[in-house]
């Protein structure tokens, strides 16, 4: 790979200003990471970031997508690898961050050149993972549309689709910060990476409930068909408006769990060492982010597109300034999960 010209890329440029444009509130996770912790993952965000715009380029057929993210697969697994081109692709991009994203992916799988081999190794394994669910979710909607809804067929599935696009980033962040932060060569306990696999998972739940109707919208549901099946409805009664109340119900179930997931990530923050304040800061904005939006999503009609959750600039910037703040003090830090 180190015969690629993008190689020679000024990665500090390419890790800042595309990073930022294209990381949206994540960018202020990024950020305060300590720098040998900051470079690999935000790499390997910026390759995911890339696959997901080509796996959402709705506008090109499903097996168009699916071929373009195994040729991206191939070029980040390949020690020596070709060229990516995306042309087709980017002249559908409705944003110029997402344009200029697929135009300089050859720059950001160079990257890999600027990470050791464990780190590589790590950015690949996350990757083939996330990838992987991106495929799998483009494989199952294939006939996906407003009038056709295609649901997720047990918990069983839905609970593996949340570990590939996001669990598993839960794992390698872990792996990450200890190989930099640990103290002679220390490995994370198994408990800690499960824990951190449930954060990444309710982050996703979170993204899932906040975006229901808008999915379905597009013929496609996270949520398990038998446990929609359990509360009394089917996949294609979830398009009638007169199901909503029936559907709310299996919709505050997910909440729960997606609740319990987030739990699980404060438990991982709360026993990474204390003196780790970048990385636990960096992992308590999401999750009280998290809990923010479940506090704001429209739990009895969770399918009227009006009422989508959104946290307010302003409750994000309270949520900075409140873990800052709280942070010298145990007892009123454990508390900001607490409600």
């Amino acid at each position: 790979m180190s015969g690629n010209s993008a190689s020679k890329t000024n990665p500090s440029e390419l890790l800042t200003g595309l990073l930022k444009a294209v990381s949206r509130s994540f960018y202020l996770t990024l950020r305060i990471l300590p720098a040998p912790v900051r470079r690999p993952i935000s790499i390997a965000y910026l390759l995911a970031r890339t696959s997901d715009t080509i796996a959402d380029t709705e506008v090109l057929a499903p097996q168009r997508r699916l071929r373009s993210l195994e040729t991206l697969r191939q070029a980040i697994m390949a020690e020596t690898p070709k060229p990516c081109h995306f042309e087709e692709f980017i002249s559908h991009q409705g944003r110029q961050k997402e344009r200029e994203l697929l135009q300089r992916i050859n720059e950001s799988i160079a990257q890999l050149d600027h990470v050791d081999t464990e780190e590589r190794q790590l950015i690949r394994a996350v990757l083939e993972t996330i990838i992987s669910g991106q495929r799998l979710d483009l494989e199952r909607f294939q006939e996906a549309t407003s009038e056709n809804i295609i649901c997720l067929a047990n918990a069983t599935e839905t609970d593996d689709y949340t570990f590939r696009v996001a669990g598993c980033v839960g794992e390698f962040w872990t792996r990450i910060c200890f190989k930099h932060l640990a103290p002679n060569s220390q490995s994370p306990s198994p408990e800690l990476i499960e824990q951190g696999i449930r954060f990444g998972k309710g982050l996703q739940l979170v993204n899932i409930l906040r975006d229901i109707a808008e999915d379905l919208n597009q013929g496609r549901c996270y949520l398990p068909a038998d446990t929609l099946a359990q509360n009394g409805i089917n996949p294609p009664d979830l398009s009638k408006p007169t199901n909503q109340a029936v559907f709310a119900a299996a919709f505050r179930e997910y909440e729960t769990i997606a609740r319990g997931h987030l739990s699980a990530g404060w438990q991982y923050t709360n026993q990474l060492p204390w003196k780790w304040i970048r990385v636990r800061l960096a992992c308590a904005w999401p999750i009280l982010l998290g809990f923010k939006t479940l506090e704001l999503l429209p739990r009895n009609t969770p399918l009227d597109t009006t009422k989508r959750a959104r946290v307010s600039r302003r409750d994000v910037r309270m949520i900075l300034l409140k873990t800052i703040l709280a942070y010298p003090f145990p007892a009123i830090w454990n508390r900001l999960a607490r409600k």
